[in-house]
């Protein structure tokens, strides 16, 4: 046995695998192992940490806190402590144990390995400093506008191009295609050049080759989430071009999704930015911090992109490696459709006519079509048997269920 399979054997033995369907993960995991881990030691992570001390407290997720950790040698990590009480975080944390052993990329957080010490179970990761993309973007406390101001449009621009480099290889040029299921602010991680990392693979899963679409059920966050995963739990890789889509709007905009609301026509932030859009005034939606470094040019074609992003249907959306080129070209906009109407959970839209798939208008008749392959109704009730018994937490995150 060599040490990348060591290391997940090692780590997975701590863990009863009582199911078949468990014991087939256990075999998944040590196929999937090809990347030297290290084991760390808890004393050395109790030390790193000052006994796991709450002023080193980097945040907290499903599986538990993070922890900011400094080793003897020097080396500053985040350390993943999971939760004695949580079973949705033990699922978490092994899912992410299991995807992230082959994952290797700039724009995607680096494991640097684990630690089983009793009941305590532990990942250490690379430690970014500038930490998650949110506390940055949605900073308004007057002690807290400084740190927005670093975000200037270059940088902006660099993260936008940064995740949809990392979710490209996920999807298309890892070992096996991956769909995060969880793309938004707090999962982006910023390092010292402000190179964004994709974080948090919990929700993850491993998509099969054969197959360009699965039902499965829901694991996300409110406000990210595409419609017809939502409301039907159809995944597919273009549930996370929508989520990206989100992304980009909310660092042109530096409005949370999640909490926008404007307050004169209670219109959602998809729906605002397609109506500037469409009335020809984009640059009017970009956060005003931007004013003295924003590249109109850039502006435009990514709000664009958003918008072809985050439409009601799923296969007119881009794939990501489709995305990569346009941020890419000099003179992006020339070669883009115009985008249709945004993908609102809730909201009923019909799918335009193969012929017109790329008209800026879209049907919203109530109607049904007896052609299922070409109507996509959303409803406002959640209707699937596997939707319907996903409860949300504090957080407005989705329990990972499967």
């Amino acid at each position: 046995m060599d040490k990348s399979q060591s290391f997940l054997h090692s780590f997975l033995q701590h863990f009863k695998f009582g199911s078949t369907t468990e014991r087939n993960n256990e075999a998944e995991l040590k196929r999937m192992t090809s990347q030297e881990q290290k084991i760390f030691s808890y004393e050395t992570l109790v030390s790193a940490t000052k006994n796991f001390n709450a002023i080193h407290k980097l945040g907290e997720g499903g599986f538990g806190p993070v922890y900011k950790g400094k080793l003897s040698d020097g080396r500053e990590v985040a350390v993943k402590r999971l939760s004695h009480t949580s079973n949705q975080g033990k699922k978490e944390f092994m899912n992410e144990a299991k995807l992230l052993a082959r994952v290797q990329h700039r724009n995607v957080v680096n494991l640097l390995g684990y630690c089983v010490h009793g009941t305590e179970k532990l990942l250490v990761y690379e430690y970014v400093p500038h930490e998650s993309l949110d506390k940055l973007l949605f900073s308004l406390m007057d002690a807290e506008s400084e740190k927005r101001k670093q975000l200037d449009w270059k940088r902006r621009f660099g993260i936008i191009t940064g995740v949809a480099k990392g979710l490209l290889y996920l999807h298309e040029d890892s070992h096996n295609c991956i769909i995060h299921r969880d793309i938004k602010a707090s999962n982006i991680l910023l390092d010292e050049k402000w190179t964004a990392k994709i974080a948090d693979f919990g929700m993850a899963r491993l998509f099969p080759e054969d197959q360009t679409q699965v039902n499965t059920r829901v694991a996300g966050t409110n406000g990210y989430m595409a419609p017809e995963y939502m409301m039907h739990g159809k995944l597919s890789v273009k549930a996370d071009v929508f989520s990206y889509g989100v992304l980009v709007l909310e660092l042109i905009t530096g409005q949370r999704n999640t909490s926008f609301n404007l307050e004169v026509e209670g219109l959602t932030l998809l729906d605002w930015a397609y109506k500037m859009y469409k009335k020809r005034k984009s640059l009017e939606i970009v956060d005003s911090t931007l004013a003295s470094t924003v590249v109109t040019e850039q502006v435009g074609m990514c709000i664009q992109l958003a918008l072809l992003c985050t439409q009601g249907d799923p296969q007119l959306r881009p794939t990501m490696r489709r995305i990569v080129v346009m941020l890419s070209r000099k003179s992006p906009q020339s070669h883009m459709e115009e985008p249709t109407r945004p993908g609102i959970p809730g909201s009923r839209y019909r799918r335009p006519p193969r012929y017109s798939a790329l008209s800026s208008t879209v049907g919203t008749s109530g109607s049904h079509s007896s052609d299922s392959s070409n109507t996509l109704t959303v409803t406002a009730t959640i209707t699937s048997k596997s939707s319907a018994t996903a409860e949300l937490d504090l957080r407005g995150k989705r329990p990972m269920l499967d």
